[in-house]
């Protein structure tokens, strides 16, 4: 049986990092929403998402399959759930489907009548993902649920004797990490280093945090908690409270602190942003979805969409947004809301340079744009233009 995450009617509450992808594809802990379906299940997982990002995923096959909404935070409990579903029951809640099974749903899915395949609906109160700075607030969470999932029935990598590490049981490492004199304290939570990760000598590091397959830190990093770096990511400076995608490089001096990062974003040298108001007031951060700025609590930083730059030495205001595809650069502190395809702060983008220059930067990690991507932007840089 397949297992199909499909994002629900809400999808646009999380621009601009759905912008290019479905929410089963953010990555919040160690994991993916869909990675971590695929380690709970040990089932084939395919996305269901709006029409011009199909492209991006596998064709869903012609069979009986688990509709669960992406944005449905897991417990043992619903999971055990979920598991015992026959076929055209469903797990329902105020906001609609939790999860349902279905053979007959994939052709004419709809996300705003989620319940007409099933028969029996039974009722349960779900905790959901509902905004994009949820998933640096709950990340610290998710890097402890998935560091049990991943690290279960096997034994970490030996740590180098050269490293200063307290609780050297709460840390992982997988094959060929890369690391010498540096300070590890697991005593606040778990530390993972993927597959062939370098930490470069002088890293300070407290958990919870998670470094993604092929990621590097730069000499004298530091960083802070309920961190996450997704694969091939480069990290430096003063770190605390992120989530990077995967693909993006914060490698130099200046601060970034509860944050929500793209893929393919860059940060120039010197960089910092605020996470806190001066006042100590409450953050109010711009939403897309529901076409107002929306309460984010006492810290927020900024969230960045995919293949956006931000120029050497930029202050980015506290609560701040930057589209896709954009090249900030602009004195004093920046716009609290960049827009997509921004060309400095009042410029648009020319759309063939924005792919050109996109391509220069997948080349520096051996990768380039493929041709549904460059169809995803197209499509995006079409509605704006409308």
């Amino acid at each position: 049986m397949s297992v199909i995450l499909f994002d629900n009617k809400y999808r646009k509450h999380f621009f601009p990092l759905t912008t290019t992808r479905a929410i089963a594809g953010l990555r919040m802990g160690i994991f993916t929403i869909k990675e971590r379906w695929e380690k709970l299940t040990n089932e084939d997982v395919y996305i269901h998402t709006t029409p011009y990002l199909m492209p991006l995923y596998e064709p869903i096959p012609a069979s009986e399959q688990l509709w669960v909404d992406s944005t449905v935070i897991i417990t043992d409990e619903l999971l055990a759930l979920i598991k015992s579903l026959q076929p055209n029951q469903a797990i329902a809640d105020a906001q609609g489907l939790i999860a349902g099974r279905s053979a007959e749903a994939a052709a004419t899915f709809d996300v705003n009548n989620t319940l007409q395949w099933f028969e029996e609906t039974m009722q349960y109160t779900a905790k959901r993902l509902e905004y994009p700075h949820q998933i640096f607030q709950m990340n610290e969470a998710f890097i402890q649920f998935d560091y049990t999932l991943v690290t279960a029935n096997r034994t970490s990598q030996p740590i180098s004797a050269t490293n200063n590490v307290v609780n050297s049981s709460n840390i992982f490492l997988e094959q060929g990490v890369s690391m010498e004199f540096c300070t590890l304290n697991a005593s606040a939570g778990p530390i993972y280093m993927g597959t062939n990760a370098t930490i470069m000598e002088g890293c300070l590091i407290r958990g919870s945090f998670a470094l993604g397959n092929n990621s590097l830190l730069k000499m004298g990093s530091k960083i802070y908690g309920a961190t996450t770096f997704g694969p091939n990511c480069v990290g430096g400076g003063e770190i605390k409270n992120i989530v990077m995608q995967g693909n993006s490089n914060k490698a130099h001096d200046g601060y970034l602190g509860d944050s929500v990062i793209g893929e393919w974003c860059n940060f120039g040298a010197g960089t910092s942003n605020s996470n806190v108001k001066n006042t100590g007031g409450t953050v109010h951060l711009w939403n897309d979805g529901a076409n107002d700025f929306i309460y984010a609590g006492q810290k927020c930083g900024l969230i960045m969409g995919d293949y956006s730059r931000v120029a050497i030495n930029s202050r980015i205001n506290t609560g701040s947004v930057i589209g896709v595809c954009c090249n900030v650069f602009g004195t004093g502190l920046l716009p609290k809301v960049i827009k997509d395809f921004s060309w400095g702060l009042t410029n648009k983008y020319i759309f063939e340079k924005a792919v050109a220059d996109i391509n220069n930067w997948k080349k520096m990690k051996h990768q380039h744009l493929s041709q549904e991507e460059i169809e995803v932007l197209r499509y995006i840089f079409g509605a704006i233009a409308e």
